[in-house]
């Protein structure tokens, strides 16, 4: 049963959550449209789908190859769409396949030089946009922004698995 105190709090937030839900939902429809890709696309001379970008992103972040499983795990999203997208990065020369030293018969991708120059081109052309964006906020405002930005993805992933986690925790798919 739940504390008094807890469930008033629930009560009061509940219209901040509301917004705070609003907020979230504008800014990912901002930062996922078309045009919004083509642009940054254009701007960084990068040629790449929408939905190669997170997982080039999500390579060129990690300490090592990873496995196409835990690829799709980490991007919540079906085995199959992580393949076809690796073949078109494969074939753009943005990853390569290496062999994974624990098991001989899978492999691992990786990032080659020319995407992680892709990525950093990717993300120079984001950070600008929201430098330009974010111009008139204080110092301290933006410091306060990503730090309860990043504890709201911690918490987000701490309670992944309410909506389905596949098997690994919220730690290890982010």
């Amino acid at each position: 049963m739940p504390r008094p105190e807890a469930t008033a709090a629930t009560e009061v937030d509940s219209g901040h959550i509301v917004d705070l839900e609003r907020a979230l939902a504008r800014v990912a429809y901002l930062l996922t449209r078309v045009r919004r890709h083509d642009q940054a696309m254009v701007r960084c001379g990068v040629t790449m789908d929408r939905a190669s970008v997170p997982l080039l992103r999500l390579l060129a972040d990690a300490d090592e190859p990873m496995r196409l499983g835990e690829l799709a795990t980490r991007l919540d999203v079906e085995a199959p769409h992580v393949s076809r997208q690796i073949q078109r990065l494969e074939k753009a020369g943005f990853v390569e396949r290496v062999a994974d030293p624990d098991d001989r018969r899978a492999q691992r991708v990786r990032p080659t030089a020319s995407g992680i120059r892709a990525v950093e081109a990717i993300r120079e052309v984001l950070r600008g946009w929201m430098r330009d964006a974010l111009a008139d906020w204080s110092s301290e405002d933006l410091k306060q922004l990503a730090v309860l930005n990043h504890r709201m993805v911690d918490a987000f992933l701490d309670h992944a698995e309410i909506i389905g986690d596949f098997g690994a925790t919220a730690r290890e798919r982010a």
